[in-house]
């Protein structure tokens, strides 16, 4: 009975914690082969900055915090030899299917996607308004992760 009466008063009380505090993504973390070009691929097509390349000898890992200079958003490219390959296609298993960058217009996209195509990166899906109403293309990255160009 006792638990009972302080069960609605500890649930009201975890609810106006959260509340009051201000949550956000802090940063995605995304196994890959070659953190060094990966890293590349970040801050020559996205307003990006880096961190200091991280190694811990131990574990044999190693990482690069990519920071989005306007948001504050980052992205953890890491890298352990011991992670397996991705034998499926990526972005069609269980797990994170896509990392989606806005870039704020239509004729960024636009720009963006044709840099990429000149660049040598394979376009996924061309500049399209999508069934929910956002305008996109998709490239995939050096590693064959999908990333979503938005407006």
């Amino acid at each position: 009975m006792f638990i009972q009466t302080l069960a609605p008063i500890f649930v009201q009380g975890i609810t106006t914690i959260h509340k009051k505090q201000a949550m956000k993504i802090d940063h995605i973390g995304i196994w890959v082969e070659d953190v060094d070009k990966m890293r590349q691929f970040y801050l020559t097509y996205f307003n990006t900055t880096s961190g200091e390349k991280y190694f811990n000898p131990q574990k044999k890992f190693t990482s690069y915090f990519i920071t989005f200079n306007e948001s504050g958003c980052r992205i953890e490219l890491m890298h352990r030899p011991e992670i397996a390959d991705n034998l499926s296609k990526r972005g069609f298993k269980m797990g994170i299917a896509h990392l989606t960058i806005s870039v704020g217009s239509k004729e960024t996209v636009n720009t963006l996607t044709e840099r990429f195509r000149k660049d040598g990166y394979v376009i996924e899906g061309e500049p399209r308004t999508s069934g929910d109403g956002y305008y996109e293309s998709v490239v995939l990255d050096p590693e064959g992760n999908y990333i979503e160009i938005l407006a």
